[in-house]
């Protein structure tokens, strides 16, 4: 890993060690960005204090012990984190993880291969690289996936002054056969930022389907929804899908197709009392579905161990975990097709921002986001514009290669 900082006062972009992992922060002197070189998960993002905005992760922090991805896995960690099969990945997961090259849990040939719940590339070990000197601070990931002989690369990128993050991700596929595959950005929030009663969750999503979730779940499983509502399992009525953490001990699994209306889709999650917010932005081409994860104290079974609390708000290639060798519900899908193809030798790229943003104390409610021009643009209820964030080119970073599926070719 390339240790050499970019000489700014503000701008910097630093190998450090975060909860005594290798990790790489990106800083702007407004925002920072931590990410972790076990498995790419980006553990922390949020302001500076110096700013005197809210300063608190947005990001989920899991409440174990986590480490970098190792090769010998024993019994002893299987003890303390589950089977390798989850394990593995459960090990080193915190804030947004990547499910590449597919989601949820591995097939036989894949666990025998060493692989586990959501593939390769969470647990691997990334290495990172950036120039000594830019206008911008900017950092270079990479994942080698020997195993299903991908190669995954992460440029994340800041600007001056700016609270937004912009990524770009390139899969490159190496073998002689085009690769079908899901690429999901398993985004995970929680407390202190996501909390009952203080905080909503908004996306670009319509409608979608339940899954059951745990033996003890919030929602009634196999039923179709309408964003945001969704049918209760026991007490009747609907379940307002954009309040976290409603009744502790249930947990749910929804899938939800984004709004096809749109070119450009969104998330948001939004602490009213802090008027603290974060976003997402992202191309429906690349990620048309979302999954809606909630654990709230329902799994009792080591690590989570009764007293996890974590929102999922995964958008990417398919609307639920249906796994290496799970069948898609073709009543959900049939007008919206799931995966992606990385054709041989051949590469996708994908972007998306990530933006922080606090709240005027006159803004009392959030329906919308999309890019325009150098802006991100946060609208209420009314269609009225309650925010603008400064994003020099969003809108072109995000329009930019649109509808292409692929890259020049590998040689």
């Amino acid at each position: 890993m390339k240790r050499t900082p970019i000489d700014s006062p503000t701008l910097r972009c630093e190998a450090i060690q975060w909860k005594g992992r290798d990790a790489v922060r990106l800083t702007n002197g407004t925002i920072e960005l931590i990410s972790l070189a076990g498995g790419g998960h980006l553990a922390s993002f949020r302001f500076l204090a110096q700013t005197g905005l809210p300063s608190e992760n947005i990001f989920w922090e899991a409440p174990w012990e986590t480490f970098d991805p190792v090769r010998n896995w024993t019994e002893d960690l299987s003890q303390i984190y589950g089977p390798a099969k989850i394990g593995r990945f459960l090990a080193s997961y915190t804030g947004h993880a990547l499910c590449l090259d597919y989601f949820g849990e591995p097939s036989r040939e894949s666990i025998a291969a060493g692989l586990s719940l959501h593939g390769e590339a969470a647990i691997t070990q990334w290495s990172a690289e950036w120039p000594a000197e830019s206008e911008k601070a900017h950092c270079h990931w990479t994942a080698k996936l020997p195993v299903k002989q991908l190669t995954f690369e992460r440029e994340i990128r800041f600007s001056a002054g700016q609270s937004v993050a912009y990524i770009e991700e390139t899969v490159s596929n190496r073998s002689a056969s085009d690769h079908h595959c899901d690429w999901v950005q398993h985004v995970t929030f929680g407390p202190p930022f996501l909390r009952s009663g203080e905080s909503t969750l908004l996306a670009s999503a319509t409608h979608g389907i339940t899954s059951a979730y745990e033996g003890n779940s919030l929602l009634e499983s196999n039923r179709k929804l309408t964003w945001p509502f969704a049918t209760r399992a026991s007490a009747g009525g609907l379940a307002d899908l954009r309040q976290p953490f409603s009744v502790k001990g249930q947990g749910f699994l929804a899938g939800v197709q984004l709004d096809a209306a749109r070119e450009e889709e969104f998330l948001l999650a939004v602490n009213w009392r802090s008027r603290l917010g974060v976003g997402y932005c992202f191309r429906r081409g690349d990620f048309p579905w979302m999954t809606l994860w909630e654990e709230n104290c329902t799994r009792q079974n080591s690590p989570w161990n009764g007293t996890t609390v974590a929102r999922g708000m995964e958008f990417g290639t398919a609307p639920l975990p249906f796994g290496e060798s799970g069948t898609p519900r073709g009543d959900l899908i049939s007008d919206n097709p799931t995966g992606c193809v990385i054709p041989a030798h051949d590469k996708k790229t994908v972007r998306y921002l990530i933006f922080l943003f606090s709240l005027p104390s006159q803004v009392s409610f959030i329906q919308d986001a999309a890019t325009s021009g150098d802006s991100i643009l946060l609208r209420d209820d009314r269609g009225e514009l309650a925010l603008a964030l400064p994003g020099h080119g969003a809108e072109a970073f995000l329009a930019q290669n649109a509808g292409q599926t692929t890259k020049s070719k590998i040689t």
